[in-house]
């Protein structure tokens, strides 16, 4: 029995493991945090650990894989978790990407018998301040997994006042933005875009080829974690996976995104269609056709939303 004076064995106690607090990666549900723990190395250097589930409700594995857009979701979270509590961005202020690249080796991405516990090694460059809060960032991250190297990628973005984007959002409210938004539209085929699920389909069906009109559905449990004035940068990202699949449905396993270069050039609303367009990008890749690059514009009320680039791998011949 212990007594006040003792204390059990510091050795033999396991290490305790939790997520960051999930107001410093802006999400409601404590399920869709996977960031553990973070440490300052040096200025403008950190290293951040997470761990990712080995099923998700939304990010689906597939073929023993998990899903790359995985990634993208923990690097949305580092940038968050960053800014406030390496840079002392205050509560109430807005990230908004510009741009986000990132390549993944796929053979990493294997599911096994436990989560898979990521380090992330960031490192911070071209940071712009006003007064003390950075303004604008640079992100550079290299993901490690068991010793090995699971992707490199980075981010940039620039943080809002609550003031300045009031202005850039010209006043409106999100809330009521929010319950404005107009019901889904119809989807494509689940087979189209290889989702079992309609909430999970994001493009609806045009009559021209490699063309789609981006659906909505702001009931979704992810991609709508807690309201937002603006199509949210992930909902954008599943809809280049889901074009690149929907552009080829006849291959044998899902479209895995293994890397993207996407520049973000403004806010897709809720109020105007969105139109998808992809096309092919010939390449001189030796892969037999089990990989595959796809170019993916977004446009809104006559301008260019995003552009992004897709390297695809078919799960399959992985």
């Amino acid at each position: 029995m212990l007594t006040t004076t003792e204390r059990p064995n510091a050795a033999s106690q396991p290490a305790l493991t939790t997520t960051v607090a999930r107001e410093y990666v802006h999400r409601a549900a404590l399920s869709e945090v996977f960031l553990t723990g973070w440490r300052k190395e040096c200025a403008d250097r950190f290293t951040i650990t997470a761990q990712w589930p080995r099923s998700h409700s939304f990010y689906i594995s597939e073929h023993g894989l998990y899903d790359p857009l995985l990634l993208s979701e923990t690097v949305r979270q580092c940038g968050l978790l960053l800014t406030h509590v390496g840079y002392d961005m205050p509560f109430g202020h807005q990230i908004s990407w510009s741009r986000l690249q990132y390549a993944i080796n796929p053979q990493a991405l294997r599911i096994e018998t436990r989560p898979a516990d990521i380090e992330l090694h960031v490192t911070c460059s071209d940071i712009k301040y006003h007064g003390t809060v950075p303004r604008t960032m640079v992100m550079h991250l290299e993901a490690i997994r068991a010793g090995s190297l699971l992707a490199m990628a980075s981010i940039r973005f620039s943080n809002h006042s609550p003031a300045v984007y009031r202005r850039l959002r010209m006043g409106r409210n999100v809330e009521e933005i929010f319950a404005a938004v107009p019901e889904p539209i119809e989807p494509v085929s689940r087979a189209a875009v290889g989702r079992l699920r309609r909430q999970d389909i994001v493009l609806s069906p045009t009559e021209e080829s490699g063309r789609w009109q981006l659906r909505v559905d702001t009931s979704h449990p992810v991609l709508f974690d807690h309201p937002v004035d603006h199509v949210p940068g992930m909902l954008l990202l599943e809809a280049v996976r889901q074009a690149g699949h929907a552009m080829d449905p006849a291959q044998a396993g899902a479209a895995l995104p293994v890397s993207l270069d996407v520049s973000f050039n403004r806010y897709v609303e809720f109020d105007e269609p969105c139109w998808i367009e992809a096309e092919s990008i010939p390449t001189m890749s030796p892969s037999s056709g089990a990989r595959r690059t796809i170019r993916v514009n977004a446009r809104q009320k006559g301008s260019f939303a995003f552009n992004a680039t897709a390297e695809l791998a078919d799960a399959a011949s992985l």
